[in-house]
């Protein structure tokens, strides 16, 4: 079941002391979920809570995915059919993470391999089925780029390119990592959007928006005045977390949580 972790306006104080002062624009709901790496049974459970809580929302609603649909967990093939095939009880924006993005240049380079391997790869082509057995044996590169290349459905590549690197909503702004303080929001690079981790994690000062973004796993979802971290480690922890953004109210829901 999805538990309801608490829910909070932007006058009262978060964990480190600080106020989030942010809303969205009136009339929306989004829902923002943090990276999933192939839990597609904890997606599945994360889409039944929106279904039946979308039902109260007054206006326009839609679902915001950080990144980070693929690798680590077993089933990345199921996580992106759901998400390109419109099976999902809202409008979807999908953001790229680092990991989707290392699926993508490994289908243009096969010599990508050596930087995807050890960051979940062999899960990703296990789930879609690539051989493995010759690859772990030191076989070619190329030959398990091919064969992933036939076993991608078209919409699957379709969706991962469509993601976008950042998404802005009333005083927030959504990425996959982080961004660069000290750079304008308009100004930030493809690479940090991606992959940033210092000095954006510890950076206090306001960033010019609320930042929103999953990359850095935390024990629970961390909300600071300038920053909201989501990615509570699904394929580890079995917590997917989802971010619940209401005008000037915010609520978290996570699964594997008791009630």
């Amino acid at each position: 079941m999805f538990a309801k972790l608490f829910t909070r306006r932007r006058r009262e104080p978060t964990p480190d002391g600080t106020y989030v002062a942010g809303r969205i624009e009136p009339g929306r709901r989004i829902y923002c979920i943090g990276d999933i790496h192939g839990c597609a049974d904890l997606l599945d459970e994360v889409a039944g809570f929106i279904a039946e809580d979308a039902a109260s929302a007054p206006g326009k609603v839609d679902t915001l995915f950080v990144g980070d649909y693929v690798d680590r967990g077993p089933k990345s093939d199921a996580v992106i059919e759901r998400l390109a095939s419109g099976d999902f009880p809202t409008p979807v924006i999908g953001l790229i993470g680092n990991h989707d993005d290392y699926l993508l240049r490994f289908l243009e380079d096969a010599s990508f391999f050596e930087r995807w391997r050890r960051l979940g790869a062999m899960e990703t082509l296990h789930a879609y089925g690539v051989p493995l057995v010759e690859l772990m044996r030191g076989g070619s590169l190329e030959s398990a780029r091919e064969a992933l290349q036939t076993r991608v459905p078209q919409r699957h590549l379709d969706f991962l390119r469509a993601c976008r690197l950042s998404y802005e909503s009333g005083d927030y702004f959504f990425c996959h990592a982080g961004v660069r303080p000290g750079l304008p929001l308009d100004a930030q690079s493809r690479q940090d959007l991606m992959t940033i981790r210092e000095p954006f994690l510890s950076h206090p000062e306001p960033l010019g928006k609320i930042v929103v973004h999953g990359h850095t796993r935390v024990a629970n979802v961390d909300v600071r005045a300038n920053r909201i971290a989501i990615d509570t480690g699904a394929y580890a922890t079995g917590v997917l977390s989802c971010l619940v953004l209401e005008e000037d109210t915010l609520r978290l829901y996570a699964t594997g949580q008791a009630e």
